[in-house]
């Protein structure tokens, strides 16, 4: 074979080989979107729809009382509070407000915008301003608690009380959160949340989950209640991008402000949490801060509204005890259906 023919040759293959992995990436990317519309379709919104500053934000509320808002995490959406129950028990004494953030469970996440804690701060402020809602107690679970602080910190007197579960509040670095950073670009961005991403998330989601209860169990019915398929849509991976990357100078602009902080606040962290070391987060958090509770779980992971949520509940009346260790409940975990 001569030269020419050989150079031939491998052109044609390389082509090839490029049109079939584009092949794939469209099919993949077609197949992708369509379990993400099945499963908006098969998991309606639980609550209501409300615009505030042109974005679509979805809140579920119930029970009557002294106001009390819910923030989650990343990876999953308001329907964690209730899976874990505490939106249930809350409910019995207080007006319960459970909010997806921007690009989670069935709230908009426009590009019209930096989505930092601080700006959903803003976008939650305004949110509860139309609800009615006045000064509540806020209750934030992981990197909610950015959010959380950034309203206290940005708007003290619009907060009667803060508790912080599981919190990353200083800076240190997160090399999931490195990883993670490619995905939050656009164009690259987009292409990988509908295709290499996306089903690397599908590989990957059991053991995160894992991981964030550990070293307790995953409640039976976790991923049929939270909706494996609504956490894996690319919208969902492209809000937990974001926010992991801006997570790390959120947490470096608001710790030297934390002294500031004069509502009550009660900090509570799993002992036992392999997600956000607690003694490098929340235990300093409570040092920092003067006048604050703290709270640590033991036998409890990162989850610990799950197993911990009476301590929660009475954090939010005057039962609180400083400086506490307690023991995981001793009733199981919710039974979900």
């Amino acid at each position: 074979m001569t030269s020419s023919r050989i150079k031939t040759f491998a052109t044609s293959r390389s082509g090839a080989i490029a049109g079939a992995a584009a092949v794939a990436a469209a099919a993949t990317a077609l197949w992708v979107q369509r379990k993400a519309r099945a499963a908006e379709r098969e998991h309606p919104p639980l609550g209501r729809r409300i615009v505030v500053d042109g974005v679509g934000v979805h809140y579920v509320e119930r029970g009557a009382g002294s106001p009390v808002v819910l923030i989650h995490g990343n990876t999953v959406s308001l329907a964690d509070f209730q899976a874990s129950g505490l939106f249930d028990r809350l409910a019995r004494n207080h007006r319960v407000i459970a909010i997806d953030r921007p690009g989670f469970g069935h709230s908009d996440r426009p590009r019209d915008r930096l989505w930092t804690p601080a700006a959903q701060a803003e976008l939650l402020r305004a949110a509860l301003a139309q609800l009615g809602v006045d000064r509540p107690a806020i209750v934030a679970h992981s990197m909610g608690t950015l959010v959380a602080l950034s309203m206290a910190l940005n708007h003290p007197a619009q907060v009667r009380k803060l508790v912080l579960l599981s919190g990353y509040h200083y800076p240190a670095v997160r090399v999931d959160a490195l990883l993670t950073a490619p995905v939050a670009l656009p164009i690259l961005g987009d292409v990988m949340r509908y295709t290499v991403t996306a089903l690397a998330a599908r590989a990957t989601l059991k053991r995160v989950v894992k991981a964030m209860f550990a070293p307790l169990d995953v409640p039976p019915g976790f991923f049929t209640e939270l909706s494996r398929e609504m956490m894996l849509r690319p919208s969902q991976i492209r809000a937990n991008a974001e926010d992991a990357t801006f997570m790390m100078p959120a947490a470096a602009s608001l710790a030297p402000r934390y002294p500031e902080l004069r509502m009550p606040i009660t900090i509570m962290a799993g002992a036992a949490d392999g997600v956000v070391d607690p003694e490098a987060h929340s235990v300093r958090l409570h040092e920092d801060v003067p006048g604050s509770d703290l709270f640590v779980a033991a036998g409890s992971g990162h989850m610990v509204h799950y197993a911990a949520s009476e301590a929660i509940v009475a954090a939010l009346t005057d039962d609180a005890v400083n400086d506490s260790v307690i023991e995981p409940e001793e009733a199981p975990l919710a039974v979900l259906g």
